[in-house]
């Protein structure tokens, strides 16, 4: 990537202004296109959204998307739209037991409209926030019960001292990478005084439990240039694998793994996303975390907690930096393939290219994590926080100009060129590609749009958000 192209945010504000048009378009057209009925909106095929019935994971980003048009542009038809649609169609998310998703669902709606209460831009109403707050509350206990223990003596029975994870909608054997985004369900669930109950009344605690699965996350399914398989080596330091396999007999790691990826030892670059975004912003909210909330946590202190995921963090956002084109975008997975090698990232991406697809939602969520660590880090590595905040809107002034930016009225979608299930061929190859091309995901739609109002929000001096209350 190309740091030194990076604009400021005062010039970046003209695009962040078109987005936001054109993404005011795009939410009040697939509201009113869609049909309920057959699900969930997921991605494009040509221009216009279709669903999959995989998991339901996607329709958070959808009304998401109109709460955040209303955040950034105060136009009351979007807040509207969004808060009739939550309460309307949300409430079988908050209890699903099925999903690792809670935090992509349900931060995303009822999580965002509370923030904008507690932040005045909504009008306070106490019976309305208690609604918001208990449709949390509720979503982050059912995520923490998807809970595979790794017992520290294999022959006891789990105790709140063993660690663990969250695991995924493919079994309690599976900890996917996605999950470290979604785990702030179970932060803000905490926050909000609330816990787990399970067997014979058993008090479970939530921030210890989210802060187990951050920390297996990152011992498992981070690499670090350690030597834990033949291509963990120094150069691929911030490999992310999607998904590490345990025995859930013993709790054992058995091996690395991925779902949606081109093998478990390439980098499907959407789940080095979900890392590098998903630590960054559990690093702000531990900022709120004191010692005396980690007692009892038998895993390390705060100090220690911290380091484990700013090394999570800053190892993946340095593999991100190394594996980007001039112009801040990635294959969707590292090792694909049919790549040329070796790869010219010095040169702007293709996403029309011969080889292999750009994914623009792994560089959506991204960016996303590239800025919230240089805001983290602007005291401590000032130099370091720089360079992330340069990659952030290198990447921003690319997704939000053709041919990334979704200008065609007839095309549903806002950012173009994402990638959904390569392995399973779910995404479309227009008559005459060699690749899949051209269309646009729920998750890259709202974590660009997410992008472009955090970033206007810095360029128009308005608060910071946190998805937690600071």
């Amino acid at each position: 990537m190309k740091l030194d192209r990076a604009p400021s945010l005062s010039g970046l504000k003209p695009q962040l202004e078109r987005v936001l048009e054109l993404a005011a378009k795009k939410v009040a057209g697939l509201d009113r296109s869609w049909d309920p009925g057959k699900g969930t909106p997921v991605f494009t095929v040509e221009g216009k959204y279709t669903t999959r019935g995989w998991t339901e994971w996607t329709q958070g980003f959808q009304y998401g998307m109109a709460v955040l048009e209303f955040d950034a542009t105060r136009e009351k038809r979007f807040l509207e739209l969004g808060r009739e649609r939550i309460i309307e169609r949300m409430a079988p998310h908050v209890s699903h037991i099925g999903v690792h998703d809670h935090g992509f669902n349900n931060v995303s709606t009822y999580g965002n409209l509370r923030r904008l209460m507690r932040e005045g831009v909504i009008a306070h109403n106490p019976r309305e926030l208690d609604f918001y707050e208990l449709a949390l509350k509720v979503s982050g206990a059912v995520q923490a019960a998807r809970w595979t223990a790794i017992p520290s003596d294999a022959a006891a029975a789990p105790t709140n001292r063993d660690t663990g994870y969250i695991y995924s909608f493919n079994g309690p054997h599976s900890l996917f990478s996605d999950t470290i985004r979604s785990v702030r369900a179970l932060m803000l669930s905490w926050q909000l005084g609330h816990c787990l109950m399970g067997e014979n009344d058993r008090a479970i605690n939530l921030l210890h439990r989210g802060l187990h699965h951050g920390l297996s996350t990152a011992k498992y399914n981070v690499y670090y240039g350690a030597g834990r398989d033949t291509w963990d080596t120094p150069a691929e330091s911030g490999r992310v694998v999607h998904e590490s396999i345990f025995n859930t007999v013993d709790g054992r790691y058995r091996c690395a793994s991925t779902q949606q990826g081109y093998s478990p030892f390439s980098t499907w670059t959407r789940g080095l996303a979900w890392v590098l975004c998903g630590y960054a912003e559990e690093l702000e909210f531990l900022g709120t975390v004191s010692e005396a909330d980690l007692k009892g946590f038998a895993l390390g202190n705060k100090k220690s907690i911290v380091a484990a995921f700013l090394k999570a963090a800053t190892a993946s956002a340095d593999w991100y930096l190394a594996h980007s084109f001039a112009d801040g975008m990635v294959y969707w997975d590292a090792g694909a393939a049919a790549l040329p090698r070796p790869v010219d990232y010095s040169a702007p991406s293709d996403p029309y290219n011969d080889h292999e697809p750009i994914d623009s939602s792994a560089a959506a969520i991204s960016a996303h994590g590239f800025y919230r660590l240089s805001k983290y880090l602007a005291k401590s590595d000032p130099a370091r926080a720089r360079k992330y905040e340069q990659a952030a809107l290198v990447i921003a002034q690319t997704l939000f100009a053709e041919p990334y930016l979704s200008t065609d009225a007839k095309h549903q979608g806002l950012i173009l060129h994402s990638i959904y299930h390569r392995p399973n061929g779910w995404d479309f190859v227009p008559q005459g590609a060699k690749i899949p091309c051209g269309e646009s995901s729920m998750w890259g739609d709202y974590h660009a749009l997410d992008l472009a109002n955090l970033l206007y929000r810095a360029a128009t001096k308005r608060p910071y958000i946190t998805f937690f209350d600071r």
